[in-house]
């Protein structure tokens, strides 16, 4: 029993460790919150990105609950990190889609098919040895610095692109909206990845230098026919239409490319079995044709869409041995193997054009259920 003249004095100490505990636990708090935020994005960030190494008790967020991932990755802030990985991924030929830095399903299977690809166990988590492996393939800046052209920023640019197909036919060019979109494009970006690494700049001033991811530039020019299948060939394309995937392989049987696809729809689910590549169409018109029935497409007669980047077939189409079936690209890179398709096999336009850059007239195509 407390003495009487005791119990003010202990009531004040009770108090005190009880503001203590409760400091101590928000401090705690805030520490693993820290812990969980990745660093500002910079491009001098995303170049000094580095893996912690195991027992730090950092991470670089891949951890096993995927689903939860899965859900949060469009509310996630771009992560330096994944930032690299991802331009690594890239400059690899194992696509990520476009570089957001985030940890969406394409980068987790990028890593993946990557890490098979290099005699690793699949894993979709960023490995100390997946990550060396990585870093192994290029020494070069995963950002570097580009100034913007008077070409760049004068276009033309379409003021506004419609989403029914019938208002797109009335359109002389379907070509970009602003630098940003045309930008983002060019190097494999996502269009909020390139605001974030550029706040305030004016990307609609020629002379203006913004940070981009440092891959290879998707090209707007028409290869010439006799440049065409450039090396190394493509002998073989395989499209997983339960991973949502498609793998390029050479005639060595050597997996030369891995791009992340929509394939299909329960509309107009994607065809199985094996066909052919036909040909190669760059910069194409799109006719639609009644018969595809397309929902939301209430038009009785054919009618052709003009050419450009938010042409409903994007930048280039690859022929299949099966009528109205094809490989091309997309106005929507970012939706890119998380929505479905007319039935076809939709790539990022970047993507769509190294595949139709290497491909073989007549390359087996198969497509592979589960």
């Amino acid at each position: 029993m407390i003495p009487t003249s005791w119990r003010p004095v202990c009531v004040a100490l009770l108090a005190t460790c009880l503001a203590a505990q409760g400091a101590s636990a928000r401090a705690g708090k805030s520490q693993k919150a820290d812990k969980a935020q990745p660093p500002a994005l910079t491009a001098e960030a995303v170049n000094a990105a580095a893996l912690a190494q195991p027992g730090t008790g950092k991470t670089d967020g891949t951890r096993p609950d995927a689903k939860a991932r899965r859900d949060k990755a469009s509310d996630e802030k771009p992560d330096p990190l994944i930032v690299k990985a991802q331009v690594l991924l890239d400059r690899a030929h194992f696509y990520p889609g476009a570089i957001d830095g985030r940890r969406g399903d394409n980068y987790r299977h990028a890593l993946s098919a990557f890490a098979v690809a290099q005699g690793l166990s699949a894993t979709e988590a960023l490995t100390p040895e997946l990550w060396d492996k990585l870093l192994a393939t290029s020494d070069k800046l995963a950002v570097t610095d580009y100034t913007l052209t008077e070409a760049d920023t004068a276009g033309p640019y379409v003021q506004r692109i419609p989403p029914k197909m019938e208002e797109q036919a009335e359109l002389k060019n379907l070509g970009y909206t602003n630098p940003r979109e045309m930008l983002a494009e060019r190097f494999h970006m996502s269009r909020d990845l390139v605001s974030a690494l550029n706040p305030g700049k004016p990307l609609d001033k020629a002379g203006t230098t913004i940070a981009v991811a440092a891959v290879d530039p998707m090209g707007l020019d028409k290869p010439k026919a006799k440049d065409l299948p450039q090396e190394p060939k493509v002998d073989r394309v395989e499209v997983d239409k339960s991973s949502r995937d498609v793998r390029a392989y050479g005639a060595d049987g050597k997996l030369l490319a891995y791009y992340p696809a929509s394939i299909g729809s329960a509309e107009k689910p994607a065809p199985s079995g094996e066909t052919k590549v036909k040909g190669v169409a760059f910069d194409p018109d799109y006719t639609y044709n009644p018969k595809y029935a397309f929902k939301g497409v209430k038009a009785q007669q054919k009618f052709t869409i003009q050419s450009g980047p938010n042409n409903p077939v994007g930048l280039v189409w690859i022929d299949l041995a099966i009528p109205s079936y094809g490989i091309h690209g997309t106005p929507e890179p970012e939706k890119v193997g998380k929505t479905e398709s007319h039935g076809c096999i939709r790539l990022t336009n970047w993507n769509a054009r190294d595949l139709a850059a290497h491909v073989t007239r007549g390359a087996k195509v198969s497509f592979k259920d589960d």
